[in-house]
């Protein structure tokens, strides 16, 4: 099944659809989730499970489980360095070596490897960045997110669309800030939760009940503590994760802008209510390093040139300021954020 030529889509039915593009998130919090997706979708919890889970061998999903909140669990920022040619994959292999970095994007720009870092706590972030530098012989540019207009990657891919959430008309956008500190407070079960669940929940007719054996809990009170993480803004959705590259959208573009500060939540609330904005951010400046941007938007797209004309709509009719455009070129690695480092902090 070759996914990047869209042959995949000639695979699936109307079922296989739903899934991918109706349960990315919500998905049952219940001890047998799959049975109610399959009266759902008037099929046995049974197929539905093999459904997933041959959508996920075919690589249209990336995993199953909750997608974690990282500003919230623990402190997490954008980073880059701007690495020579000749050096290039040295560097890159020095970074991907932690597994506090979980993303990691060659983009075309003077600054030109763009990573993420997460950690347990602000201090662990920090010594990791520090030590990044030091091993590089980099610069590194570090710039945590202050504030979230939108982020979310959950968007329809079983379709013609040219970028990312054509058919969408809007999205409600609003201000929240973000701390560089960790935020949540958890017990005891909540940080073997997060451990246990950092990777994805186990493809079984029963996931929670795996997860509470894991974690030596009554299945109840993990449904409880999932429940109340969601709640609290820790899990951001539960469902399956699409692999956006393989399904088509493998076009994107970071654009970062350099707003008037007091027009900043004005304009960047309402471009993130624009549907085609995936991603809308405020990280700070670091004047000291040459960085005056102050927004961050992405934009994925199937087609280069739609994503370019959607950028050239924002540059026009929202954000008439200077701007730079910050291609991705390659992915240098992509993985869930990960959280160790959570289990040896004080717990109930």
């Amino acid at each position: 099944m070759s996914l990047r030529s869209g042959d995949w889509r000639e695979r699936i039915d109307d079922v296989d659809a739903a899934l991918i593009d109706e349960y990315q998130s919500d998905f049952p919090v219940r001890e047998r989730p799959f049975e109610a997706v399959g009266e759902e979708l008037g099929i046995s919890d049974t197929e539905a499970l093999e459904r997933v889970e041959r959508l996920r061998e075919a690589g249209v999903f990336r995993r199953f489980g909750a997608v974690l909140n990282p500003p919230v669990i623990g402190s997490s920022t954008l980073a880059a360095v701007s690495a020579s040619e000749d050096r290039f994959e040295t560097v890159a292999e020095i970074i991907n070596e932690y597994r506090q970095v979980n993303h990691n994007y060659a983009r075309d720009h003077e600054w030109n490897m763009w990573f993420v870092v997460t950690a347990g706590s602000r201090e662990k972030r920090d010594e990791i960045l520090a030590d990044i530098e030091s091993r590089t012989g980099c610069a590194v540019l570090t710039l945590p997110m202050l504030t979230d207009y939108y982020i979310d990657l959950e968007f329809p891919v079983v379709n013609g669309d040219r970028f990312a959430r054509e058919s969408i008309e809007g999205t409600d956008a609003s201000a929240t800030r973000i701390s560089e500190d960790a935020t949540a407070d958890f017990s005891a079960l909540d940080r073997r939760l997060l451990l246990a669940i950092q990777e994805g929940f186990p493809l079984t007719a029963t996931p929670y009940r795996d997860i509470a054996a894991a974690v030596d809990a009554d299945v109840t009170d993990v449904l409880a503590a999932i429940e109340r993480l969601r709640d609290d803004g820790c899990i951001k959705r539960i469902g399956c994760v699409v692999n956006h590259i393989t399904t088509g959208f493998d076009n994107n573009c970071m654009v970062v802008w350099d707003l008037p500060d007091e027009r900043l939540d004005e304009l960047g609330q309402r471009v993130g209510e624009l549907p085609y904005v995936t991603l809308c951010y405020h990280r700070p400046r670091r004047p000291e390093q040459n960085w005056s941007y102050n927004l961050f938007t992405m934009i994925h797209g199937r087609d280069a040139d739609a994503v370019d004309a959607k950028i050239d709509e924002l540059a026009t009719e929202y954000l008439p300021f200077d701007h730079d455009r910050l291609y991705s070129t390659e992915t240098l690695k992509q993985t869930g954020a990960r959280y160790d480092d959570i289990v040896g902090e004080k717990s109930d």
